[in-house]
């Protein structure tokens, strides 16, 4: 049979221990052929053969992204920008222009914002938003999505300005006033100022586990599907070839389901059914509905996804003790630990994989407490279950994760790389349990990294490249970096064992998917601490080219 595709003259880290190396692989339609050394291999070309000098660069299975939002990610590149604004008058110029741009908006919204983006200890509250715009609604969202700073028109427009009570974990903040700050808390504080929106919104809906209220018409249906292209170009960019989705709905299983329909499926998709602590378990169903409607090689669901905690910077971690910024105060879980326990449970009995975020050490305690709840009543069975982020975790819980069989499922870009509000709340005492990744692989337990995008970039060898040298923010902290292959399994087969994909993709062997990601140079020869400089150079998927350089 002749291949396809050849790539030779290549480092081949095929991330099989069976055969660790190769110099050239063949590609036969969407799967591998064989791999060896070149003479093996180039004899296989035939008179359609694309074959590619690698020049010696490194060519790995395709990146795995175990965390990302592709639909709100791809969606934000049309919002209003603010990871690179600082100060009022950057910010006072950016708002113009977008408002100068989007005359019809009934709301102004940004993403990426900073929560000291003003500096000199300014807070991004209401009075700030309403000096910078008046007269329009306005909401700017933290990077983070767990908190958004809005103008008093757009508090007065989603019935906010006087406050709300709202479910545990949720807040409106106020004021000495009486009156709401601008600085909403959570996803159901932020909703209101969301829903004010006539533009889009149908990205976030899988945030909430909701269909769209009124079925989009094809206009619309088309629109989305263009937005999806966008960021599944983005990922082939940087080499992915498989990523699992944290938010999602039927909705867009159905977008993603027509785009292979139409030959524009770029990428592995695992999308999965939100379950928010306001539904009832019965709202399950529908998760079971979309694991036995998508079971194919490119998209699949039967995941649930649960928050159980929100970020360490705005207080609404669930943490063991109190913040070190903030005297008597540990933030709340999301769910009671009665009603996790059961909403674990009745998912695992229904064979559902399920990601938690938690992010403080009490979530993540809470996440295994639940997941260990569900094993006893359910019984042995292979479940992978996992923990989103697991920023903070109590010493003695780090070895329940292996005991337990619970993937840990971490992004090296959220590690801070100085002070912020976020090493504030954690305070120099609890430092050495943050972001513990070393610790948690040491114990054999199963990991993952990605990126969160887009809450960071979504460039794995940026994340690579921070997980290998990452530096404490105080001195005296225990050394978290990764080697190079540990970091390049959790981005490959490791993050393909996460989304129950490792028989398919992942590894470089006949038989498994021809899903394939070439550098610009050898990974193991450049200096670590130029590996973010790398490029990708080309991404295959299931045997299609997707990315060139």
């Amino acid at each position: 049979m002749s291949a396809d595709l050849i790539v030779h003259n290549a480092r081949v880290l095929t991330m099989d221990d069976a055969r660790p190396r190769a110099t050239a692989v063949a590609v036969a339609g969407t799967t591998i052929l064989a791999l060896g050394e070149d003479a093996e291999i180039l004899p296989l070309a035939g008179p359609a053969t694309r074959v590619i000098d690698a020049g010696g660069a490194t060519l790995l299975p395709g990146f795995v992204e175990s965390h990302l939002h592709l639909f709100s990610g791809a969606y934000g590149e049309t919002l209003l920008q603010l990871a690179d604004i600082r100060g009022t008058a950057a910010l006072q110029a950016a708002v113009d222009r977008f408002a100068a741009a989007n005359p019809d908006a009934t709301l102004l919204f940004g993403q990426g914002a900073d929560y000291t983006m003003l500096g000199d200890g300014r807070p991004l509250d209401r009075h700030a938003l309403d000096a910078i715009c008046p007269d329009r609604p306005l909401a700017l969202m933290a990077y983070d999505f767990h908190t958004l700073f809005a103008n008093t028109a757009a508090l007065r427009a989603a019935g906010l300005l006087h406050g709300r009570a709202l479910p545990p974990g949720n807040e409106v903040v106020m004021g000495p006033d009486g009156l709401a700050t601008g600085e909403l808390r959570e996803k159901m504080a932020l909703l209101p100022v969301l829903d004010l929106r006539n533009t889009g919104g149908r990205e976030m809906l899988g945030m909430s586990g909701i269909e769209p209220p009124v079925p989009p018409t094809p206009a619309q249906r088309h629109e989305d599907k263009e937005i999806l292209k966008l960021g599944l170009a983005h990922a082939a960019k940087h080499g992915i070839t498989s990523m699992q989705n944290m938010d999602g709905n039927r909705y867009l299983l159905d977008l993603l389901a027509e785009l292979e329909a139409e030959g524009a499926l770029t990428a592995r998709v695992r999308v999965p059914f939100h379950l928010t602590a306001e539904m009832p378990l019965s709202e399950l169903d529908r998760a079971t509905a979309m694991q036995r409607a998508f079971t194919g090689p490119k998209l699949t669901s039967g995941i649930v996804k649960m928050f159980l905690d929100g970020v360490i910077e705005s207080g609404t971690a669930a943490m063991l003790a109190p913040y070190a910024n903030r005297p008597g105060h540990c933030g709340e879980t999301i769910f009671t630990p009665a009603h996790f326990h059961a909403a674990a449970t009745e998912a695992d009995r229904r064979g559902l994989q399920i990601a938690v975020h938690a992010i403080g050490d009490a979530a993540v305690r809470l996440a295994l407490d639940g997941y260990a709840a569900a094993a006893r009543a359910n019984g042995p069975r292979d479940r992978r279950h996992r923990i989103e982020h697991v920023e903070m975790i109590d010493r003695a819980d780090i070895p329940r994760l292996a005991a337990q069989g619970v993937i840990a499922s971490m992004q090296p870009l959220h590690a801070p790389r100085g002070p912020s509000g976020t090493t504030d709340g954690i305070g120099p005492d609890r430092a050495p349990q943050a972001y513990a990744w070393r610790d948690i692989v040491a114990t054999g337990a199963d990991f993952a990294f990605s990126s969160d995008w887009p809450i960071v970039p979504i460039a794995p060898l940026t994340s690579i490249a921070a997980a290998m040298t990452r530096t404490p923010w105080i001195p005296g902290l225990p050394d978290q970096r990764l080697a190079l292959h540990q970091v390049l399994e959790a981005y490959t087969w490791r993050g393909a064992r996460a989304g129950f994909a490792d028989d398919i993709t992942g590894r470089i062997k006949p038989g498994m998917a021809a899903d394939l990601v070439l550098l610009s140079d050898d990974i193991e020869a450049i200096p670590i601490d130029r590996i973010d400089s790398l490029d990708v150079a080309l991404t295959v998927c299931d045997g299609a080219i997707t990315y060139a350089a």
